[in-house]
């Protein structure tokens, strides 16, 4: 039995159904891990395959290659060198599992099988993976290691089970989507294992986007006495080399890497950010976009999102334009030219005026002598709409929508019109919080953005007050409550899921509640219909939230509550 062990963190991002790219990571962690003298390099849940690679894995292809390069890699380990904890989906006895494996000394030396499938919020692992029995320790070197899949470490019982059958040290391969606050919430989990074994505990995180989840990174170790000697940033890749040695006491390890964290103040609005630019960037560079394409209004979701674009793949892959209408203020047209000219990026005008008055010809035997109203607005974002997706036609750029969580869970967005698009950075994110994290981005700057080190957005975009400028004098307030008021209520309907009474009780106006309530339910539609984007919150629409279209129980509940 050794008294040293090293124990490579690699915090790597895989592509999903890439299986011969991410076993290139993973050999790439290990060939490093060699340089730093590393016994063993833990990688993140399901690497190999990817997380969470849904409903590929019911290919058996896509299996059988899985098992073929996994069983090359293993082979590798016949030299010498770092053994290797790796996450795949794995068939046994006619049964598929996500799976952690020890390749060392040539071969697969032990299979350890995910014990708890989670099937709430984005997950669903049961639909494909069956549940594995509680895992025994791994030996290693001499080392019993606890060794879990994510969410075995998020109930007590696991580690109780290792823990009472000898295990050394906790060892958690995770694929842990971001949300606000997430981090926290892992390691008061990861305190609560370790007090509860006495046990310390190393975890290692996937990071980068797939479709709506970013993966934040974060890994870590946590001593018995629950101390960080060692933490890897988040939203980047990274791998770190913790060295481990034994007393009396038990398995300690050395004080290593402690990546910056910004203060509590300005966490929360740098998480936000640093999600949607990865979740961005992963998703055109994953899909292999050239660029992307956005209608640039002059108004802060639109600048938001070009700043967030352009620090996410770099002002050469960014493409604006601008589609004045009669109704756009000489401000708006100023703001969206002064930004295009701060980020550096390619900008066009594509007037709608001729569009607007050929659609009032086309269709004025139909309308007759109808008043004017949401209809002909309506017109004016799909005429958007449609120029920004013959754009991304002709060049082959992937549109980017601009609506924000806000304006998308009343209906306040056009179907086909300015819902046309491809991915959504601030499909998840409340308009006050889009006020908030422009005022941050201005403020800051990360390493890994491409975008100017100073403001990126004009500050009169931020501060003036938000308009569709679809008619005369139309401001965002005159047909919703003020944002600070509708996001309260909304988060409580959304992710607090609070009855109408009770967020009443908070201080809100019964009748605004009643509303807004109503005008979420019906918006159902819309919501469905809207392309990706990046998950911030506990409840984001899609996969977190998901509710019937048709719904004859909205009518019955606007009776008892309306009263």
């Amino acid at each position: 039995m050794t008294s040293d062990l090293s124990i490579a963190l690699a915090q790597l991002n895989p592509t999903v159904g890439d299986v011969d790219g991410n076993i290139a990571l993973i050999r790439e962690a290990r060939d490093r891990a060699k340089q730093d003298g590393a016994d063993l390099v833990v990688t993140g849940e399901l690497l190999v395959s990817g997380y969470p690679p849904e409903d590929l894995v019911l290919k058996p292809a896509f299996l059988d290659r899985v098992e073929e390069k996994v069983n090359a890699l293993a082979t590798e380990t016949a030299e010498g060198g770092p053994a290797l904890l790796i996450g795949a989906p794995w068939r046994e006895d006619g049964k598929l599992y996500n799976a952690v494996l020890l390749l060392d000394q040539g071969k697969i030396a032990t299979i350890r099988f995910k014990h708890l499938l989670p099937t709430y919020g984005v997950f669903d692992e049961d639909r494909v993976f069956a549940r594995g029995p509680v895992p025994g320790p791994i030996a290693f070197k001499g080392i019993k290691l606890g060794v879990m899949i994510c969410e075995d470490m998020w109930n007590g019982d696991v580690t109780e089970c290792l823990d009472e059958s000898g295990a050394e040290i906790l060892i958690v391969l995770n694929g842990s989507p971001f949300e606000v606050d997430k981090t926290d919430q892992r390691l008061n989990l990861a305190v609560a294992r370790v007090s509860e074994s006495g046990l310390p505990l190393v975890y290692v995180n996937l990071v980068g986007g797939q479709d709506e989840l970013v993966f934040d990174g974060g890994s870590f170790v946590l001593g018995a006495d629950r101390q960080l000697p060692i933490q890897l940033p988040g939203f980047a890749k990274g791998q770190v080399t913790s060295n481990w040695s034994k007393s009396d006491q038990g398995w300690v390890c050395a004080p290593g890497e402690i990546a910056e964290t910004p203060d509590d103040n300005e966490k929360m609005l740098a998480s936000i950010y640093q999600a949607m630019v990865l979740g961005l960037r992963d998703y055109v560079n994953k899909n292999r976009f050239p660029g992307v394409i956005l209608g640039l209004s002059g108004g802060i979701d639109s600048g938001l999102s070009a700043a967030v674009a352009v620090d996410a793949i770099g002002a050469d892959k960014v493409h604006c334009v601008m589609m004045p209408s009669p109704y756009t203020s000489q401000d708006s047209l100023d703001d969206a030219a002064e930004q295009a000219e701060i980020l550096g990026i390619a900008y066009d005008t594509v007037p709608i005026i001729d569009a607007m008055k050929a659609f009032e010809g086309m269709l004025a035997p139909v309308f007759g002598d109808t008043e004017a109203d949401t209809t002909e607005e309506n017109i004016q974002a799909r005429a958007r709409g449609l120029i920004v997706m013959a754009i991304s036609n002709k060049l082959g750029f992937m549109p980017l929508t601009t609506g924000n969580k806000s304006e998308m869970s009343v209906g306040y967005a056009t179907l086909y019109g300015d819902m046309c698009g491809g991915y959504s950075v601030l499909k998840d994110v409340y308009k006050t919080t889009v006020f908030n994290v422009s005022h941050w981005r201005n403020e800051n700057f990360v390493e890994d953005f491409l975008g100017p080190q100073g403001r990126a957005i004009p500050e009169r975009v931020i501060t003036k007050k938000p308009s569709a400028e679809l008619k005369p004098d139309q401001f965002d307030e005159d047909s919703l409550p003020p944002y600070d008021v509708l996001d309260d209520i909304l988060m409580s309907l959304i992710e607090g899921e609070r009855a109408v009474r009770d967020i009443v009780a908070k201080g809100h106006d019964p009748a605004i509640v009643r509303r807004v309530w109503h005008m979420l339910d019906r918006a159902e539609y819309k919501s469905s219909q809207a392309p990706p984007g990046v998950k911030i919150s506990s409840r984001a629409f899609g996969r977190d939230r998901r509710y019937p279209i048709t719904n004859g129980f909205t009518n019955l509940m606007w009776e008892i509550e309306g009263e």
